[in-house]
């Protein structure tokens, strides 16, 4: 029987945590719903760089880089939308890239806008509309030198000259982004799939895989439920917030918004690693009378450190095919998915460095390291101990895309838990699923780094 000679106070403590994780899960859920996809934002920020780049492009690559008209298509991705849900700056790229005997997209929209040189720009722009040979001074203009995309979609409106601005170095650099955008996803696509036909091939005509010992502690699945529901969820994700808002909000009157949401977002995901991993600590004290830091409880594997990074590599070169073809499905499947995790966004918008820094930190070491000790170092091994290696691989991968509380990105997940999971029994190693989930996180980090303008 699975709950034989398990106290009352901890099967109560345990329904108590399934129960809150229940209401919890569902709404994160349910909220992801309402959250936007980052892929537009994604898109037009690719879109941006590609017209910022132009003039660096060699004529005979510009047919692979560019199909069609950069601003044509910003516009037309920003008219499928109704002009309320824009923000203000997409608001403003609609007017300006919109044609001109098209009046009613401007017209009175000035009480659209709260960002007073926005208000300023639709006077402009209304002022051209009526007189076709109005062209102010490029000066009225300089304020907009930070958004060079922004600057440049006037600089075409209203016939001036911004090669000061957009030289020829910085398109050169916007023609390097866009290599990299658009080269590094092929290039680790064609590998990975080399990998896995390679990997299929040999399991077929061998006809078996390679997997490692891999070793569970001796806890049951009451103390994982403990783990995953009381730690990871009540604790973790829904007391834990409170204090680390609190303190970040208490320090951070005098500086920077971006700064203070990332310094919430790091030091948020330490204080809610604290309470699972003491759960973890705890435990393995209670099995072995004393907590070793020298004692491998979770098989990471640090002496054959060249293999475990070895293995992190192909892995996660090998599953990037799968995760992106499933993407690729739901997009195929359902139009304008939602649910797209916070941290994309704010990652992509973000121009302190510091804040970068943090972010950075945040979600190539700690969220890695953190995850991958409960979902891989420790509730895999004991779910295939208990039921099997296959059924541990395909639960405990449902587990850690639905823990990300996004369904717009839970098939994706699922696939890259798989994946990590494999990582992990093939190589004998936390430490493979460790870097390969960091590689996973910092190729997306990457990505979104190079999309800024």
């Amino acid at each position: 029987m699975i709950f034989k000679n398990i106290s009352k106070s901890k099967l109560t403590l345990a329904f108590i945590s399934i129960v809150i994780t229940f209401f919890v899960w569902q709404q994160g859920l349910r909220d992801s719903l309402n959250r936007p996809s980052v892929s537009f934002d994604i898109s037009q920020k690719e879109q941006e760089i590609a017209e910022l780049s132009y003039q660096s492009i060699p004529v005979n690559l510009k047919k692979f880089f560019i199909i069609n008209d950069p601003v044509d298509q910003i516009n037309k991705s920003l008219s499928e939308f109704s002009f309320e849900e824009l923000t203000e700056r997409n608001k403003l790229i609609r007017i300006i890239t919109s044609e001109s005997n098209d009046p009613t997209i401007y017209k009175n929209r000035s009480k659209d806008f709260e960002n007073k040189n926005f208000k300023f720009l639709i006077d402009e722009i209304e002022k051209k509309s009526n007189n076709n040979s109005y062209n102010p001074n490029s000066d009225k203009f300089d304020l907009f030198k930070g958004d060079r995309f922004l600057y440049h979609l006037l600089s075409r409106k209203f016939d001036f000259d911004d090669s000061s601005l957009i030289t020829k170095s910085y398109s050169s650099k916007m023609f390097l982004k866009i290599l990299a955008i658009r080269l590094i996803p092929l290039l680790t696509i064609l590998i990975g799939s080399i990998l896995a036909l390679k990997i299929l091939w040999t399991t077929i005509t061998l006809k078996k895989f390679s997997l490692k010992e891999i070793k569970s502690l001796d806890l049951e699945l009451i103390d994982m439920v403990l783990l995953i529901a009381g730690g990871f969820v009540v604790l973790g994700e829904v007391v834990s917030p409170l204090f680390s808002i609190s303190l970040v909000e208490l320090f951070s009157k005098n500086i920077s918004n971006e700064l203070s949401q990332s310094l919430k977002i790091f030091f948020g995901y330490i204080f809610m690693a604290i309470p699972p991993l003491g759960i973890v600590y705890y435990q393995i004290k209670s099995l072995n009378g004393e907590f070793t830091w020298k004692k491998d409880y979770l098989q990471f594997n640090f002496l054959s450190i060249k293999y475990a990074i070895i293995q992190g590599i192909k892995g996660w070169l090998t599953i990037v095919p799968f995760v992106l073809l499933i993407s690729l499905i739901m997009n195929s499947l359902i139009d304008n998915q939602n649910g797209s995790n916070p941290l994309l966004e704010i990652v992509l918008n973000n121009n302190n460095y510091l804040s970068f820094f943090l972010l950075f930190v945040t979600t190539t070491l700690l969220a890695p390291l953190f995850e991958e000790i409960i979902f891989r170092g420790i509730l895999l091994p004991i779910l295939s101990r208990d039921f099997g290696v296959t059924s541990g691989i395909i639960v405990s991968a449902f587990i850690f895309a639905l823990a990300h509380l996004s369904l717009g990105e839970m098939p994706p997940l699922f696939i890259l838990g798989i994946g990590l999971a494999i990582t992990r029994i093939a190589s004998g190693s936390l430490l493979s699923s460790v870097i390969m989930h960091s590689l996973w996180n910092g190729l997306t980090f990457l990505n979104l780094f190079l999309l800024r303008t």
